[in-house]
């Protein structure tokens, strides 16, 4: 067995030796943490080397008022496993509509799911300090590559916590747009 290298700091926590990276519940503590004090109440922690990499691995650590905006990656698939708490992801329709609602977590409708390229989806956390570990195509470019709906408000906007508040009890069949 080889001795380890010399700890490095993985979200503040976990263990990195020469060929592994350790993911910990000190991992997981330490983005609950960033997150609470993110103004986004979410934190991430790359596993994957650089931007570049052409397979993006990431844990996602949220607050339950955390806002992910609906969105949709135009040539990307995405996968995701939740690893503690709850979410409900959506899948939308073009014009808004809810088609699909999924409760992920442990004893719920499933852990995880992938979803093909061209889907408008979005989360709700539904329990605090919930995380996830997410997959997906690379490179990360934030200027090309993801879609925001347009029916649904942007982060920080003033409407956004009342489209927030709509999601929660929205249903199946709910048109969220417009």
């Amino acid at each position: 067995m080889r001795s380890p290298a010399t700890p490095g700091n993985c979200a503040g926590a976990s263990r990195i030796y020469r060929q592994m990276k350790l993911i910990n519940q000190e991992t997981i503590d330490g983005l609950i943490k960033r997150a609470t004090e993110s103004p986004r109440r979410r934190s991430n922690f790359n596993l994957h080397p650089v931007p570049e990499d052409p397979v993006q691995r990431l844990l996602v650590a949220t607050k339950l008022d955390s806002y992910f905006r609906p969105h949709q990656h135009e040539t990307k698939w995405e996968c995701a496993v939740v690893l503690q708490g709850a979410f409900d992801v959506f899948i939308f329709d073009d014009d808004g509509a809810i088609t699909q609602r999924i409760r992920l977590g442990k004893s719920r409708d499933a852990l995880g799911f992938e979803i093909a390229a061209r889907t408008w989806h979005g989360w709700l956390p539904v329990e605090e300090d919930g995380v996830f570990f997410e997959v997906k195509q690379g490179p990360y470019d934030p200027d090309r590559g993801t879609t925001f709906a347009s029916w649904a408000p942007p982060e920080g906007d003033a409407a956004a916590p009342a489209f927030l508040a709509r999601l929660r009890s929205a249903k199946v069949g709910d048109r969220m747009g417009g």
